[in-house]
């Protein structure tokens, strides 16, 4: 849980930095945009009288008219072209920053077209637009650079830091206001996820039991293999989505048999060669049961493969060495060790030396060498914690252990 509610923190902080610096970008630009409405308002005011004359007299005569109208509008600096591009006037005003600033390459253009740039730490726009007479005829161009004044610039910024530490406000508390709430949602959807689990976990555990049973044996020969397993799996260093894929195995590793007659799955004697390929047919009938359920796919390396053999001598496909998943070729370990060393209707156990010792003559062949070194490092403090447990405490453990994987390892 306490994951959960430094995830759920750590998105709401992105969010809040995400949303905070988009809007602020968003109040900039609205504010440049207003900017750059009154500039293209001076702008085109420029022009228009600039056109007015060069329509009714001659550039010479009109050169002080200019020059006095560029430095009237505030502009930094205006520049007139005529219809072949060529510079027929330029007026600086002396007392901006611009005085001696070299002016930057015209281009003609054939509608308005305006920039910013930042020059010295001041903002500056250059409009230029085409200039027509009344018949649309070209005349020539405008090419003014105004300044925004200081003064602007730091209304915009101020007003942007409003803006922005606004944001930043609402947001935060936005987020204060929503994280109770997440956590509070998640809770629940954590509870019922867990209620779910459990109950699939249940319908696992009781169809296994249930094929157990058939199989005139008891549910504590599952129990048992699951908790071996789970703790080689452990020794093995899985990690907890294999381990989870594990378990269902080992709880459904033999599903299949709920489709062999009891005349062969009780058989008290030893099966024939044609009752014995009907047997080995649970492999396949487990499979098919197994892929109706997406939740149970993770079973099917155990479920299909736990009757393979090291050396490539099993069923039903005959794979060999690391060809076996690794899941079928720890269960096929504890699964043995566990049919030789536990009671069963038709067998008494087996001494827990003389099981290690039938084991380690199969080290190579039946069994992977390496799973089967593991497994004897921890397998006699195991016989001795589960041997003589009975099926609630078999169950109790098998459920601890169950949880600390499916519900903890989440």
């Amino acid at each position: 849980m306490n994951d959960i509610r430094k995830r759920v923190f750590k998105r709401l902080f992105i969010g809040w930095l995400l949303l905070s610096l988009a809007i602020g970008s968003v109040a900039f630009y609205l504010e440049m945009m207003k900017v750059d409405k009154f500039v293209t308002g001076l702008a085109l005011d420029e022009s228009s009288f600039f056109t007015s004359v060069l329509s009714r007299q001659s550039v010479k005569e009109t050169d002080l008219l200019m020059h006095e109208a560029g430095l009237a509008r505030h502009f930094a600096m205006i520049a007139l072209y005529d219809a072949e591009g060529k510079r027929i006037l330029l007026a600086i005003n002396r007392s901006g920053v611009m005085e001696n600033r070299e002016v930057r390459p015209f281009y003609p253009v054939s509608a308005m077209k305006s920039t910013r740039f930042i020059s010295e730490g001041h903002l500056y726009m250059r409009i230029t637009l085409p200039l027509q007479d009344r018949d649309a005829r070209p005349l020539g161009y405008f090419d003014g650079i105004y300044q925004v004044s200081d003064r602007t610039f730091r209304n915009i910024e101020i007003d942007v830091a409003g803006t922005l530490l606004l944001v930043v406000v609402v947001c935060f508390l936005t987020a204060v206001m929503l994280y109770p709430i997440i956590i509070s949602l998640n809770r629940e959807l954590i509870k019922l996820s867990s209620d779910l689990l459990k109950g699939n976990i249940e319908l696992m555990d009781v169809l296994g039991c249930a094929i157990a049973k058939r199989d005139s044996d008891t549910n504590a020969h599952n129990y048992r293999v699951t908790i071996y397993a789970i703790r080689l799996a452990e020794a093995l260093g899985l990690d907890n989505g294999q381990i989870r894929n594990l378990i269902a195995g080992a709880f459904l590793h033999d599903v299949g048999k709920i489709g062999i007659s009891d005349t062969i799955l009780l058989k008290p004697d030893r099966l024939d060669e044609a009752e014995f390929r009907i047997m080995r047919s649970h492999v396949l009938l487990g499979v098919d049961i197994i892929r109706r359920s997406g939740w149970l796919k993770g079973a099917r390396d155990v479920v299909e493969f736990h009757h393979e053999k090291y050396d490539g001598s099993g069923y039903m496909k005959g794979l060999k060495g690391q060809e076996i998943p690794l899941n079928a070729r720890i269960f096929t370990v504890v699964d043995v060790f566990d049919a030789l060393a536990s009671r069963r209707p038709y067998k008494e156990p087996i001494a827990f030396d003389e099981v290690m010792e039938m084991l380690m003559k199969e080290r190579g062949k039946r069994f992977d060498p390496e799973i089967l070194d593991k497994f004897a490092t921890i397998a006699h403090s195991l016989y001795l914690e589960i041997d003589n447990a009975d099926e609630n405490r078999l169950e109790t453990m098998m459920n601890g252990l169950i949880s600390r994987h499916f519900l903890k390892g989440k």
